[in-house]
């Protein structure tokens, strides 16, 4: 039985890798967005509400950084605390990004966002106290690692030279979306990971998740570098 939950496992794994690599030279934006965004005037709020919480659902880099987070998180308040931390940092940088206009090289976020996925499964493994006999703040990593997620949030929008006209009210919209979103698979990985933890397979493919955690955001980090070094 072990055996075969770890094929399954890994079989999930190379499937969302396969994802991941789409979503990665797509740059996360699909053709029905891509032609909303060029074409939007005004203010459209259920839209980029919709756009916003459809881009977290299918973010898989934010999505496995929070999978880490989470983890080895089993109080709800400690939970919260961590997620909340995270949503500061990327709401603040969304926003502050797109209304002031700071243009980031995309691929160099997005690189930074398969790294802070490294980061996690590093930390979750024990690595920092093992390498460096020292452990960095996780709530300050989690809110500087999510000030980046949220760059690469405002990266995908800037693409698209958005009006003035409505633009603070959809970029609020777009927010709402992406926490909307956020929420809801966040819940979804909530409840696959309480239920998992209930059998004895969680502690003995614990540090095979969180390798195979590395290995996603180093493939991650390889995409996004190798299209900066391309384009």
């Amino acid at each position: 039985m072990p055996g075969s939950i770890l094929k399954i496992t890994a079989y999930l794994f190379i499937a969302a890798l396969a994802l991941v690599s789409i979503e990665a030279f797509a740059h996360g934006v699909d053709d029905k967005t891509r032609a909303f965004l060029l074409q939007n005037e005004g203010v459209q709020f259920v839209p980029f509400l919709y756009i916003g919480a459809k881009h977290m659902i299918t973010g898989y880099d934010h999505l496995l950084f929070l999978v880490g987070v989470i983890f080895f998180l089993y109080r709800s308040k400690d939970i919260l605390l961590y997620v909340t931390m995270f949503t500061i940092g990327h709401s603040t940088t969304l926003l502050f990004g797109v209304l002031s206009d700071i243009q980031v090289n995309a691929y160099l976020i997005d690189a930074i966002i398969g790294f802070s996925v490294i980061y996690k499964g590093f930390d979750n493994l024990g690595g920092f106290r093992r390498c460096f006999n020292w452990q960095p703040s996780t709530r300050w990593a989690v809110l500087i690692f999510g000030l980046f997620h949220g760059f690469g949030l405002a990266t995908k929008l800037q693409d698209f030279q958005l009006p003035e006209e409505g633009l603070i009210t959809n970029l609020i919209a777009f927010n709402i979306g992406v926490e909307l979103g956020q929420f809801a698979a966040l819940a979804i990985i909530l409840i696959v990971i309480n239920a998992w933890r209930k059998h004895t397979s969680f502690q003995r493919f614990s540090t095979t998740t969180n390798a195979a955690l590395m290995s996603a955001g180093v493939m991650l980090m390889g995409f996004q570098l190798t299209g900066f070094f391309v384009n």
